[in-house]
């Protein structure tokens, strides 16, 4: 006969976040209530309350959990393309599932379409402080990278597929995208070892036309502004 083990404190906590987590990404904001996640994990309404205090408290116990979550996982794709480990598009494909599968995107739209600002404060921290840590203060460039390919993440997760249909494209699109700002920022830093940039993949064709982003250092308003530049062929 199996004995359950009795869960710690945080243990419980850690517990009821990851099922309010799944809750959210199964089957959307409206069933992450303080009931189904304790029944999701064998706990009593009470004892979730006694945890959290209220259903407000678990959405910014999620955010904050979420955000460090995701943070993380970009954190070690990005120190895992830094030793070359990974290659760029893995990174890109990291990112955005953080905030596709992952749940990173429903959670922003949840909290911002029930007015609670105040639970993004732990995303929005968590991605300073992941960013903090990734590049020195002087590298402007690279933190203009890291913050368009995480809004690329988020609004491809909020409105891609129907975006991608609705245009003509295909799904993994904005990906491609991004894996080109990517190499193209790489390889003008010298972050990578110089060798012919890869195609953005068999999915993005630009038929008449081609880009490269490049960076307007000289612009004194918007320092180290990414902009993107397009060349006939």
């Amino acid at each position: 006969m199996s004995i359950k083990r009795r869960l710690s404190p945080e243990e419980s906590r850690m517990a009821a976040l990851e099922a309010a987590r799944l809750l959210l990404i199964e089957q959307g904001p409206q069933a992450v209530t303080l009931k189904a996640v304790a029944a999701r994990i064998g706990r009593t309404h009470a004892n979730l309350l006694h945890h959290f205090g209220s259903a407000a408290e678990l959405q910014k116990a999620l955010a904050l959990y979420m955000g460090e979550t995701i943070c993380a996982s970009v954190k070690m794709a990005v120190i895992a393309s830094r030793r070359g480990a990974v290659s760029a598009r893995a990174l890109v494909d990291m990112t955005f599932d953080a905030f596709d599968t992952g749940g990173g995107g429903q959670l922003v739209s949840w909290m911002r379409l029930t007015g609670n600002e105040e639970a993004l404060s732990p995303i929005i921290n968590a991605v300073h402080d992941m960013v903090e840590d990734l590049h020195d203060v002087g590298s402007l460039c690279m933190r203009h990278v890291t913050k368009t390919l995480i809004l690329l993440a988020l609004g491809d997760a909020l409105m891609g597929h129907p975006l991608a249909d609705s245009l003509g494209l295909k799904r993994g699109t904005a990906r491609d995208v991004a894996e080109r700002l990517l190499i193209s920022e790489w390889h003008r830093l010298g972050v990578v070892p110089d060798a012919p940039p890869s195609a953005a993949g068999p999915d993005f064709e630009v038929p008449q036309e081609d880009w490269s982003p490049t960076v307007v250092p000289d612009d004194a308003s918007h320092p180290g502004t990414v902009t993107i530049s397009s060349t006939r062929r």
